[in-house]
C-alpha cells in the first residue's frame, strides 16, 4: 500500500484549499508589487520633467523727464483810463462851436424841350369800303351754280390815294370771285393818303374781305 492510500481524504481536501490560498495571494502581492513599481516609475519621469513658468510682466518705462517748460507769464493787465465825466468847461466849448452855413439854393435845371410832334399818319379808305362790292357785281355765272365764298385781299396805293395793285391773300376757292373781288376794288376803291414824319403825304398798304353770298 503507498503512503497516499493512507491519507485521509477529508485532510488531503484541506490540503489543496490551503495550497490554492496560498498561490492566490502569493499572485496578488505580485500583481500589487508591480502596479506600485510602476506608478513609482512614472511619478519619477513627471519629476525629471521641467515645466517653463512663464516671465514676470515687464514694467512699463518711466517717463520721459519733462523739458524745461517755462511757466506762462502772468496776465497783463491794463488799467483802464478813468472816465472823466462832463465839466461845465466841456460843456462851454461845445457852445462855442460856430453853427454851419445854411444849406445853399441849387435851381432845378430847365425842363427838356418837347419832342417834335410827330405828323406821320396811315392812309384810311375814302367812303364805306362795304359799297366798293354789292350784291348787284356778283357774277352770273357763279350765282347760277350757286358758288360761295369770302375772298381776302390786301391794296397798295400811292400818295395820290389810287390803288397800284391787288393781291389775293386767301382764295374763296372759286378763281372767278377771287378775279372779280380785285377788278371791283382796283376800280372803285380810293384812299386818303398817309404821311410821313416831316407831314408829306405818302402811300400805304390796306388789307381786308369781301364775302361773296348769294341773297335769299
Amino acid at each position: 500500500m503507498a503512503y497516499g492510500d493512507n491519507v485521509d481524504p477529508k485532510n488531503r481536501v484541506v490540503a489543496i484549499v490551503l495550497v490554492g490560498l496560498f498561490t492566490a495571494g502569493l499572485g496578488y502581492g505580485l500583481v500589487n508589487g508591480l502596479n506600485i513599481s510602476i506608478v513609482k516609475t512614472i511619478a519619477e519621469k513627471l519629476d525629471v520633467v521641467d515645466v517653463e513658468e512663464p516671465p514676470p510682466p515687464e514694467e512699463p518705462p518711466p517717463p520721459p523727464p519733462p523739458d524745461n517748460v517755462l511757466p506762462p507769464p502772468p496776465p497783463v493787465v491794463i488799467p483802464r483810463p478813468p472816465i472823466a465825466l462832463p465839466s461845465q468847461n466841456v460843456v462851454q466849448a461845445v457852445r462855442e462851436i460856430p453853427p454851419p452855413p445854411p444849406p445853399q439854393y441849387i435851381p432845378p435845371a430847365p425842363p427838356a424841350p418837347p419832342p417834335s410832334p410827330d405828323l406821320s399818319a396811315a392812309g384810311t379808305p375814302r367812303g364805306n369800303p362795304g359799297r366798293w362790292a354789292t350784291n348787284d357785281d356778283y357774277p352770273a355765272r357763279a350765282m347760277r351754280e350757286e358758288r360761295e365764298g369770302t375772298t381776302g385781299f390786301r391794296v397798295s396805293y400811292g400818295a395820290d390815294g389810287r390803288i397800284t395793285s391787288c393781291d389775293v391773300t386767301a382764295s374763296s376757292g372759286h378763281a372767278d370771285l377771287d378775279a372779280e373781288t380785285c377788278k371791283l376794288i382796283q376800280r372803285r376803291g380810293r384812299f386818303n393818303p398817309g404821311k410821313d414824319r416831316a407831314g408829306n403825304p405818302t402811300g400805304g398798304s390796306y388789307s381786308n374781305r369781301i364775302r361773296w353770298q348769294i341773297p335769299r
